[in-house]
């Protein structure tokens, strides 16, 4: 019977996300393939750092056990396949049971997404992110600069998402960048009962909810909203959440507050946001990555 990954929560990350090879990509950047090969083939008994998206990869893959496997993690990297023996190695060192990858020496691996079925795509190449968003995926570019996530809560993989664009469509954020804060505010309480529809990362929280119901031991999941929404747009937010049958454990209406203080209280494996600003500013503090989707991304 051939292998299938049906049923599982799949990631696909790019080696970037997952370790630190920033040094290493100056290299690749200056467009000497070669040089970097080797330079990776050097260091192929020195384990990489630990990346950007490295807890929460760490973490999902504790929902596995030997009776059944939940989650899959497959390396899709613009990485040469001799490079990719060391981001294999690095995985074994740190005993994250991954298996697949898939590296294409330069060339856009999103193409890939497809038959994996991927739940969600992290990568540091906002082109790869854009086109996997395009096609369905659920996807953000990561910060590399982030700060790493916190060790305060082992057993818990601690997620926290933007709302509009993000969870939701970019209707609602539409009016406020056509119109201004009070006829967003108004466009909000006229249409309270009526559920926003999914944005690009519904998917991914989707999937979150079925394998946190599946429940393990090991490992539980916590979900925040942190959105610059206030009262009274507050409520279609909760009100779509609802309709869906998805609950989040915490939810932030900041108002247009700085959202990094308060993620690093809630300390989040990683945050999802579609603008920059929010990003810049919340990578100061936790792990995070830029959705490119939506109005605010429209260029």
């Amino acid at each position: 019977m051939p292998a299938t990954l049906d049923g599982q929560l799949v990631v696909a990350i790019s080696s970037r996300a997952l370790f630190d090879f920033e040094a290493e990509n100056e290299v690749f950047e200056q467009g000497d393939d070669r040089a970097y090969m080797q330079l990776q083939l050097s260091r192929l008994e020195q384990p990489a750092g630990r990346g950007v998206a490295f807890s929460l990869v760490h973490k999902l893959l504790s929902f596995n056990s030997p009776q059944q496997q939940r989650v899959e993690v497959v390396i899709l990297s613009r990485n040469d396949p001799v490079s990719g023996m060391r981001v294999f190695r690095s995985a074994s060192h740190y005993g994250l049971s991954i298996q697949r990858g898939v590296f294409t020496r330069g060339q856009p691996p999103w193409r890939y997404l497809r038959p994996l079925r991927a739940n969600l795509f992290l990568s540091a190449h906002l082109s790869d992110v854009r086109a996997a968003l395009d096609v369905g995926v659920p996807a953000a570019q990561v910060y590399p600069q982030s700060v790493r996530a916190s060790d305060a809560h082992p057993h818990e993989v601690r997620i926290a998402f933007d709302g509009d664009a993000v969870l939701f469509s970019d209707e609602a954020e539409r009016v406020f960048q056509a119109e201004g804060l009070s006829a967003f505010q108004a466009h909000e309480v006229s249409n309270a009962s009526r559920p926003l529809p999914g944005g690009p990362f519904k998917p991914l929280l989707e999937a979150l909810h079925r394998l946190q119901n599946a429940g393990t031991a090991q490992m539980r999941i916590r979900t925040a909203l942190v959105t610059a929404r206030s009262a009274p747009a507050h409520e279609r937010a909760i009100r779509t959440l609802m309709d869906w049958n998805i609950e989040v454990d915490e939810a932030m209406f900041l108002g247009g507050l700085p959202k990094g203080e308060f993620l690093r209280e809630f300390e989040p494996d990683f945050f999802f946001d579609d603008q920059t600003g929010h990003i810049e500013h919340a990578a100061r503090h936790v792990p995070a990555g830029h959705v490119a989707s939506g109005i605010a991304n429209v260029t």
